[in-house]
């Protein structure tokens, strides 16, 4: 899943993101409001943590801006302002948390698990597909009950797969959603990561989860 981190104060920037990146997510970050709008421009995310006293632009017309075009991805606002009107006025603006600095890193997480799970209609951390199970939060997964080691890139890649089980991904798709403007490698990095995730879940497996459809992209889905 990709994140981006809006927030004017840089060490809090860095932390956050480091935070983020070491569960799995791929983060971009940028420093006020306007930066932010130039890149959801550009890329698609899955949640938004967002400062709301920054330059150029506060985070509350930011996601003014936002909801009227119609953009309804989940943002968790980060503010020192603890007022109830002012908690008030972030849910209205059309936030979807609101945590007041300073915060536990571990309570960020969780809101950030809860406010995809909200987005992408999931009701809870754990998603089975036949006799897959991957559980988000404990980042496990248990294939006809035997434990599948995964590196974070992949454990990343399979959430996202089972997350849109039954659609067809592109190769475009899964890269703009797990990799960051950061990544400098290869060209055929989703398809080298799609190649290590079949070998780990598929074989030895007589059904086949993860399914090429040719000229498109992949899909994981019972056969």
């Amino acid at each position: 899943m990709r994140i981006l981190v809006v927030e004017d104060e840089k060490n809090l920037n860095r932390i956050l993101a480091e935070t983020l990146t070491d569960e799995g997510y791929s983060v971009d970050r940028c420093f006020n409001g306007q930066e932010a709008l130039e890149y959801m421009a550009c890329a698609r995310y899955d949640a938004i943590i967002l400062d709301i006293l920054m330059p150029k632009m506060n985070g509350l017309e930011l996601v003014r801006r936002l909801r009227d075009g119609k953009d309804a991805t989940p943002v968790v606002f980060l503010t020192s302002r603890d007022a109830v009107a002012d908690r008030v006025e972030g849910l209205e603006s059309g936030g979807d948390y609101y945590l007041v600095k300073p915060f536990d890193l571990q309570e960020l997480l969780a809101v950030v698990r809860a406010v995809t799970r909200k987005y992408t209609g999931n009701r809870s951390n754990r998603f089975t597909v036949a006799d897959l199970t991957v559980d988000v939060q404990a980042r496990t997964v248990t294939r006809a009950g035997r434990s599948i080691d995964l590196t974070a890139r992949e454990f990343s890649l399979l959430e996202y797969m089972v997350r849109n089980r039954g659609i067809v991904l592109s190769r475009e798709r899964i890269e703009n959603s797990l990799w960051n403007y950061d990544y400098t490698g290869g060209t055929n990095v989703v398809d080298v990561y799609v190649g290590y995730l079949r070998r780990k879940m598929d074989t030895g497996f007589d059904k086949k989860l993860i399914h090429t459809v040719w000229g498109t992209g992949w899909v994981l889905k019972e056969e």
